[in-house]
């Protein structure tokens, strides 16, 4: 079972969190585009992707619990850390990257899209960071 834990929640973490990475990204960028005279449909394709992988991706930690509970791993410090560092960025997408995207959709405004940017790395940083504390689990009792 937690093998198969384990393939659901790496998937889920590849194809959920992967697509809203990239499409969040991307957009402060499509922003600066429809202030040049482009449309605003590729705005609104990276917003709407990001919304709603961003419920897809709720899959992730909820698998990555039944993980840790097969591998019996839930008060090993790289886990705590790695919850803590999810909560953080789910919390910066949903209220300050997701917000962000909307205010432009409204009224794109690319001479405040850099700290929508800059969000947005942050949100992918901690998602680095999240990916690298699962694969060196340091101090782990697993033996990784």
């Amino acid at each position: 079972m937690s093998k198969f834990l384990l393939s659901v929640h790496v998937l889920a973490a590849i194809l959920a969190v992967g697509p809203v990475a990239v499409a969040a990204s991307m957009f402060p960028a499509a922003v600066r585009r429809v202030a040049a005279g482009g449309d605003l449909t590729t705005v609104t394709v990276l917003h709407r992707i990001c919304r709603v992988y961003a419920y897809v991706a709720i899959a992730v930690p909820v698998f990555g619990f039944g993980v840790a509970g097969t591998m019996h791993v839930m008060g090993d410090p790289w886990l705590i850390v790695s919850i803590g560092l999810t909560a953080v960025a789910a919390a910066v997408l949903a209220f300050v990257v997701l917000p962000g995207q909307r205010r432009q959709l409204a009224a794109p405004t690319p001479g405040t899209v850099g700290r929508l940017g800059m969000t947005t790395g942050v949100f992918n940083l901690l998602w680095a960071a999240v990916t690298v504390l699962m694969i060196v689990r340091p101090g782990s009792s697993t033996g990784a």
